[in-house]
Order: structure tokens, then C-alpha cells, then sequence
């Protein structure tokens, strides 16, 4: 009986495995950050905000309030699927830091992740960034249990005031001196404020042994302190979208992402700000 639970738990943590690889956005280590960010299908990495400066760190030098936020991801609302997220941001002079922990999975199998990031102002129309990570992964039985250590590095362009570009690379470490690879991954992506009330932007992705992701997104406010999103991305053929308010000192976040063979995937952030 004890032989066939443990099957059964290992059978169990599979399936997890496997589901979670198509639903992953260009690779198993890309964070579900920000319930905002995934309204727009994801196009944040030249967009200013609390989640989006874990996408790409130079965006850490634009924000000038202590924040904290955290954030829920239920994947296919599978509660093993489930993503858990929490971060810091620190102004500090020209500089911000950063720190973030995400929690994937559940008692039988799950991935971990922490960083430290820091984002810089290198001058009016330009920023970079830089951010640590550690990943573990955990599961029960004969498996060996996986830590890595790598980095990732964002850059953040000003061409004109309502203009951004942003380029966001991930694992830039050769896998030849790891004794587990990792994948690695490029973003670039664009975009304009339209007006006072009207976002848009573009991106793509390459990660090691994927396809190239597209990505396009926009962030409206229809009203004070309200804002509507959408996005599409071209993995799955994803369609997203969201809405969000802003209360004072809090930022609340609501979003739904489509798969086109797995159903919805919902999410949920807060955000506290301290000037």
C-alpha cells in the first residue's frame, strides 16, 4: 500500500511537471510576474511599474517609491499549479534595489527562486539594471533535488518622451561550466504612450530550443484610477487581458490569460507604496 502511494505521488508530481512546461512563457524559469503585466500578454519590459522592474531591472531606476507587492498565479486553476509571489523595491539616489522571492508547485515538487536586483540611471534617456538569481527544486523520493545560481541584465532606452525601448537578457552563463543547464533567453520589445491615457507596446522572445515568441499589449485608463488591459502572445495562441485600480497607497490587479487546449489562467497582485 506504502509502494503504491508513492507512485502515486510520484505520478502525480510528473503530470505537474508536464503541464507546467507548455504553459511556461518561452522557458520553465520565466516568472509570472505582476497580474498587471500579464493583462498585457506580458509587454512590460520597456514599461515602468513595480513587477515589470523584476522583467527587466534598469526599469528598478524609475521607481522612486518603497514598495512591496505580491502576487498569485493559479495556473489553469489547478492548485498545484499555483504560483506565489513577493517582492521589495528600495530606492536608493540614482540607483534602486530590489529583491523577490516566487514560490512554484506544492508539497511533493516545488521550485523556488530568489534575486537581487539593482537598476541604475546612467543618464536622462538611458538605465541598466542587474539582478542575481537562485533557483531550487525540490521533489520527494529518489530524486535529486537542483540548485543553480545565474543572473540576468536589462537595458531601458529613451529615444523620445513618449518612446521606450527595452532589451532584457537572461542566463547569459554558459551551460558548459554548470553541472545542470539552464535555458537562456532574449527580449526586445517597444513602446509609445499614444496619450495621457493610452499604452501600447510590442516584444519578442528567443529562449534556447523554443520558437520566437511575439507579444503585443495595451494599458487604457478609462477612467480615474482605473485601468482596462489586453494582450495577445503568439505561444498557445494566448490571449489576455485585466483591469486595475489604484486606492491611495494600493494598487490591486486582477488578470485572465486564455490556452488554447488547458483553459484560463487567473491572477492576482497587491502593491504598497510608501513615498
Amino acid at each position: 500500500m506504502k509502494q503504491l502511494s508513492s507512485l502515486q505521488k510520484k505520478s502525480v508530481s510528473v503530470l505537474i511537471i508536464l503541464l507546467s512546461l507548455p504553459a511556461s512563457a518561452g522557458d520553465l524559469y520565466h516568472l509570472p510576474a505582476g497580474a498587471g503585466e500579464a493583462g498585457m500578454g506580458s509587454v512590460c519590459i520597456m514599461k515602468t511599474g513595480f513587477w515589470s522592474s523584476f522583467h527587466n531591472q534598469a526599469l528598478l531606476a524609475y521607481n522612486r517609491s518603497f514598495s512591496a507587492g505580491i502576487n498569485y498565479e493559479n495556473r489553469f486553476n489547478i492548485s498545484e499549479l499555483g504560483t506565489r509571489m513577493a517582492g521589495i523595491v528600495i530606492p536608493a539616489g540614482r540607483a534602486s534595489l530590489g529583491i523577490v522571492y516566487s514560490h512554484f508547485g506544492y508539497s511533493y515538487f516545488r521550485r523556488e527562486m530568489g534575486g537581487v536586483a539593482c537598476g541604475l540611471a546612467l543618464g536622462e534617456k538611458i538605465a541598466a539594471g542587474i539582478q542575481v538569481d537562485y533557483f531550487s527544486e525540490r521533489t520527494t523520493g529518489e530524486y535529486d533535488n537542483f540548485h543553480s545560481v545565474t543572473c540576468e541584465a536589462g537595458l531601458t532606452v529613451i529615444p523620445q518622451e513618449n518612446i521606450k525601448i527595452g532589451l532584457h537578457i537572461f542566463n547569459p552563463v554558459p551551460n558548459s561550466i554548470r553541472r545542470t543547464s539552464l535555458p537562456t533567453s532574449l527580449r526586445a520589445g517597444a513602446g509609445i504612450e499614444l496619450s495621457n491615457v493610452l499604452f501600447a507596446g510590442a516584444e519578442a522572445e528567443m529562449s534556447s530550443g523554443k520558437k520566437l515568441l511575439l507579444r503585443t499589449g495595451f494599458e487604457y485608463e478609462a477612467a480615474r484610477n482605473f485601468r482596462l488591459r489586453g494582450g495577445f502572445c503568439t505561444e498557445n495562441t494566448s490571449f489576455s487581458f485585466g483591469l486595475g485600480y489604484l486606492v491611495k497607497f494600493l494598487n490591486l490587479d486582477l488578470s485572465f490569460a486564455t490556452h488554447e487546449k488547458l483553459g484560463f489562467t487567473s491572477s492576482c497582485s497587491l502593491i504598497f507604496k510608501i513615498k
